[in-house]
């Protein structure tokens, strides 16, 4: 959905003042949308907005609050006409076992990885029900489909909001709505600022121990979405399989999880000595 003589298509990007989100506007702008880019760090959806081109509206937006999240919708909708697409990306990840991370930092993963999802996602519907029509991309992640050791807290939120996406496209296909469509995008490791912040850091490993991904790998699994919708999609497609069949063998996957941690700490060594690309900047 490109757009039509009426106007540029609405759309809006959570958590893209920097790294994933930032590219996924950016690729939205190119398909000619009218984007509004939001992230809860006021001066990097500024400067994001200034980057992608004259006029491109941001807000800074906290997505664990569903007045704002409505405020979001509500702008786009009045400077574009209408919402197209809106795309949950915000995302918070904090590693190490649940005993040692504090009821706060437990609670940030879960409100905006999951509530979050739940609060864009409600926005959006509300606004694509009055045109009929419309696409709400949810960036969920591969542990959102299996066990991660180390990320306990962050897998149970992309469990929670893969779990309520699908429910909600069942849903919405249950009371006729066949217009409004729901994808998850579900990717291992990607090289953005997250995960470079997490070289040093042991509990991080299993991010590392697939195929480490570059962020253009993702906004083209965005990409390949909104035109063909897909309630799930895994990126790479092979460690989707192999995630999945070690959740359908929970004892299995469980006995294999130190091998990947093992080749996880591996690749992060080797990043280290190589130094990697710097993403810092919103690479």
């Amino acid at each position: 959905m490109s757009g039509s003589a009426a106007g540029p298509a609405g759309a809006v990007v959570t958590g893209a003042g920097r790294g994933l989100g930032r590219l996924i506007a950016a690729m939205l702008v190119e398909r000619g949308h009218r984007v509004l880019v939001t992230d809860a760090d006021e001066e990097s959806a500024r400067a994001t907005a200034a980057a992608l081109g004259p006029g491109v509206p941001w807000a800074a937006v906290d997505v664990r609050d569903e007045e704002q999240v409505a405020s979001a919708r509500d702008r786009i909708v009045a400077q574009a006409g209408r919402l197209d697409v809106w795309v949950n990306n915000a995302g918070v990840l904090v590693t190490g076992p649940v005993w040692e991370q504090s009821p706060a930092t437990r609670r940030l993963m879960l409100e905006v990885n999951a509530l979050g999802a739940v609060n864009g996602t409600v926005a959006a519907i509300e606004a694509m029900r009055e045109t009929g029509r419309g696409h709400i991309v949810n960036i969920v992640s591969l542990a959102g489909l299996t066990a991660v050791a180390g990320e306990a807290v962050y897998a149970a939120s992309k469990h929670a909001a893969l779990g309520f996406s699908l429910s909600t496209l069942a849903d919405l296909r249950l009371a006729g709505i066949e217009g409004i469509d729901i994808s998850c995008v579900c990717p291992d490791g990607i090289w953005t600022p997250m995960l470079h912040d997490k070289l040093d850091d042991p509990a991080s490993a299993l991010s590392f121990s697939g195929k480490l991904l570059m962020p253009h790998e993702v906004v083209a699994a965005v990409r390949g979405v909104l035109d063909r919708p897909r309630p799930v999609t895994t990126v790479p497609r092979w460690r989707g399989w192999q995630v999945r069949l070690a959740d359908a063998l929970p004892g299995l996957g469980l006995r294999a999880m130190p091998l990947a941690v093992a080749q996880g700490r591996r690749a992060q060594r080797k990043l280290r000595r190589k130094g990697g690309p710097d993403l810092r900047d919103g690479g």
